[in-house]
């Protein structure tokens, strides 16, 4: 950087949170632009999250800002997850938005394409943020269950596949949907990263998602965990891009309603739980929830 100092403002966001110091911690930076991407890489890595989320100008014409987001392995995200919702979040909270008293639509540039967001507000203060992910598309289904359980740490009878294929499903990254029977099953599940490593490989996969029908919070739907071994990330307490599969996977096989927001609770295993709403209508999914602005900083480099 040639020995001139640079600040960038950042802010730490829980998302999908019931309040503060549950959901899934976000660290948002405001620029970043003019950074390398192995810079990029290396402060997503100094904030050791599942997500960094670089707020930047946008390149395409029809979006209002750029995202850019890292896992604190380098990796770049190219899904509408909590690390989207986050930002639109903290852009909404903090004033950097024009909204009405009902529902704004905005434009996010991630990667090569441009999604909408809208954001519900009252006087000003924003309620919902609602994301649209791409439509879902299904992948390769686990054939060998044995390899399977032995990753999760779970016997056969445990999973609930007479209900429910074991599949990949994507709206923007793909991850595997696995069903499980009971909720305990679901919070006993120890990974074995190289074997869910080479159970993911098999199917094509980049995450895990396990859940079953038998969640805890009243008028949720389903109750899930994520692991994502692929990009460094254990476990992960909300993650928009496998929640927005999962519904898509419970409508396309009659478990849930289509056109009607759907709750999934997650995180409650790690002590930090989330509540994701997604809803599918037709070939189109959306995820929205909360957040809560929990600090805000600089970052000098």
């Amino acid at each position: 950087m040639g020995g001139i100092q640079l600040t960038l403002p950042f802010h730490m966001v829980d998302v999908f949170a019931v309040e503060p110091l549950t959901g899934n911690p976000l660290a948002l930076v405001e620029g970043g632009e003019q950074l390398t991407l192995d810079l990029l890489r290396r402060i997503a890595r100094e904030f050791n999250q599942s997500e960094t989320t670089f707020l930047m100008r946008p390149t395409h014409p029809k979006a209002d800002w750029r995202l850019r987001s890292f896992t604190a392995a380098g990796a770049e995200v190219f899904g509408a997850g909590h690390n989207a919702l986050g930002a639109w979040w903290w852009l909404a909270q903090a004033g950097r938005l024009a909204l009405s008293d009902e529902v704004s639509v905005f434009h996010q540039e991630i990667g090569e394409r441009v999604l909408s967001v809208s954001i519900s507000a009252t006087r000003g203060v924003p309620t919902y943020v609602v994301m649209e992910q791409e439509a879902p598309v299904t992948g390769k289904r686990v054939e060998n269950f044995g390899a399977l359980v032995a990753a999760l740490g779970l016997s056969m009878d445990e999973l609930a596949v007479d209900r429910l294929p074991c599949q990949v499903v994507s709206t923007g990254a793909p991850h595997l949907m696995v069903p499980i029977r009971h909720r305990e099953s679901v919070d006993r599940i120890r990974p074995t990263a190289q074997v869910l490593l080479d159970v993911l490989a098999g199917v094509s996969a980049e995450g895990c998602y396990v859940f079953s029908l038998d969640p805890r919070v009243s008028g949720a739907t389903a109750y899930a965990r994520f692991f994502n071994p692929t990009v460094g990330i254990w476990e992960d307490p909300a993650t928009g891009t496998a929640a927005g599969p999962l519904a898509a996977h419970l409508v396309a096989h009659g478990l849930a309603p289509s056109g009607v927001p759907i709750v999934i609770e997650q995180g409650t295993a790690m002590g930090r739980t989330s509540l994701i709403r997604a809803e599918v209508v037709a070939n189109r999914v959306k995820i929205s929830g909360r957040g809560v602005v929990l600090a805000s900083g600089q970052l000098t480099l």
